[in-house]
């Protein structure tokens, strides 16, 4: 079970994603960033090292989904992941990185959509987060080919998915919306 600080983190990790996410090849907007979260969820890593958080953010209009790792020390090999560091008030500084790129992210990712692992609210330690699920199509293989929504859309996984992670989130206008956030 990851223990959440309530404490400050300098920059914060929307300051840093605003800074980030513009030079992303499937970021659509101006370059003008005005970024809110709307959602997400986090996982634990069984060795109590690595911060998973899966973060749904909207910048006007549209929504981005972003998983991050944080970490105490760099990433090895994972440089050109690297979203930036910051300062946090109680561990020191932490280096935070695309999750896409970290092995424990994926490794709980997997987890999660064979059932064996729990969601948990993003700013609550040790409380599940019953509206997140993930899911592996009966035939599956255990360990899939996962590719993270990058921009999700409200609705349903596709017919024809080998499996899915489904979230809450909520639309700039204030609409709560469900989607895919990871498909398999």
């Amino acid at each position: 079970m990851a223990l959440i600080h309530h404490t400050t983190m300098t920059p914060t990790k929307l300051e840093l994603l605003a800074e980030w996410l513009p030079r992303q090849p499937w970021y659509q907007g101006d370059g003008t960033t005005d970024l809110r979260r709307a959602g997400g969820f986090r996982l634990d890593d069984p060795a109590g090292e690595v911060g998973i958080e899966f973060m749904v953010v909207t910048d006007g209009p549209l929504t981005y989904h972003v998983p991050m790792t944080y970490r105490g020390a760099p990433l090895k090999g994972a440089e050109q992941a690297l979203i930036g560091t910051s300062e946090h008030g109680v561990l020191g500084t932490r280096w935070l990185y695309d999750g896409v790129h970290d092995p424990v992210l994926q490794a709980q990712l997997s987890a999660l959509l064979r059932g064996e692992t729990v969601p948990q609210m993003q700013g609550e330690s040790d409380t599940p987060d019953p509206s997140v699920s993930g899911e592996l199509a009966a035939g599956a293989p255990a360990e899939p080919t996962v590719a993270i929504v990058r921009v999700p859309r409200p609705g349903p996984a596709p017919a024809d998915a080998l499996g899915s992670v489904t979230a809450d989130w909520t639309l700039a206008d204030g609409t709560p919306v469900r989607g895919v956030l990871v498909r398999a």
